[in-house]
């Protein structure tokens, strides 16, 4: 059972509530609370969890059949297959299974979207494997993140709720993304010789350790700036509650990493920043019940 936990990683499940949380209560806030549909809040919110754990199996299994981890090298967090725990046959079952848990919690969402909630369902189940086995090694992994932990959580749980799509929703998803992306930076940023030598051309690899940091600080000021579209709509509690929580962390996680530079102890960060992540979801989901 520890092991099983372990390769479901609950730290970067903050990555997966963070946009769901978001998208529900920029719902909620322009709805109110006659109107919101519980039942559908919860269901995006499994279906979010589902898929998080099914997208770190399937990384758990693929790094490994491909090399990419290495019980002697790895710097990160131990993982099921390389250290043996789990054979790859049993995690090829937890594959399945855990896809299958997604598709039967994301199904009834069609009753408030529609049919394009199977595609966006498929979407979400072919990239979930898509990244690891192609995506991560041409250094498409931020631009997923963006994607896929930004503008489709967030807008799609706010368009199940409410049926539409605003220009706030668009940028305030944009900013979820960047602010989860600095999980997947500094992951990169600790496994950068590592990668580098297994073919593994992320963001990283490509512009190096210095510039790397300085987008790591990037992506979280930037995400506070676009906190501004909350203002026009007077929610500008959701613009300064993460300006005074989230932003200092964040800096005080960034000044750390100058610190450390490499080796394991870049964990730490990573611990952080999955902290960081949350705390800017709460700030800005608070900030907009405010």
């Amino acid at each position: 059972m520890q092991a099983w936990i372990l390769a479901a990683r609950p730290k970067t499940l903050t990555g997966a509530a963070v946009p769901v949380m978001i998208g529900l209560a920029m719902a909620y806030a322009d709805m109110g609370g006659d109107s919101f549909n519980w039942l559908a809040a919860v269901l995006c919110l499994l279906f979010a969890f589902t898929m998080q754990i099914d997208a770190n199996f399937v990384n758990d299994l693929f790094d490994y059949l491909k090399g990419t981890d290495d019980r002697a090298t790895r710097l990160g967090p131990e993982r099921a297959c390389t250290q043996g725990w789990v054979s790859v046959g049993h995690m090829r079952t937890a594959i399945a299974l855990t896809t299958l848990v997604a598709c039967v919690v994301g199904l009834p969402l069609v009753v408030w979207g529609g049919w394009p909630m199977v595609i966006v369902g498929i979407v979400c189940v072919l990239f979930c494997f898509l990244y690891t086995t192609h995506l991560s090694y041409m250094g498409l992994g931020d631009v997923l993140v963006l994607v896929f932990f930004g503008l489709v959580p967030v807008s799609i749980t706010y368009h199940l709720q409410t049926h539409a799509f605003t220009p706030e929703v668009i940028l305030a998803s944009l900013a979820c993304g960047l602010v989860i992306d600095a999980l997947l930076l500094v992951n990169n940023f600790r496994d950068r010789d590592t990668d580098h030598e297994a073919g593994k051309m992320t963001i990283v690899v490509r512009i190096g350790a210095a510039w790397t940091l300085r987008a790591y600080l990037g992506v979280g000021i930037v995400a506070c700036a676009v906190g501004l579209v909350y203002i026009p709509e007077g929610h500008w509690p959701a613009f300064l509650l993460p300006l005074l929580t989230y932003l200092p962390l964040h800096v005080a996680t960034h000044r750390k990493m100058l610190h450390i530079w490499e080796g394991r102890p870049l964990n730490r960060c990573l611990g952080e920043t999955a902290r960081n992540i949350f705390i800017y979801g709460l700030a800005v989901a608070l900030g907009l019940l405010l």
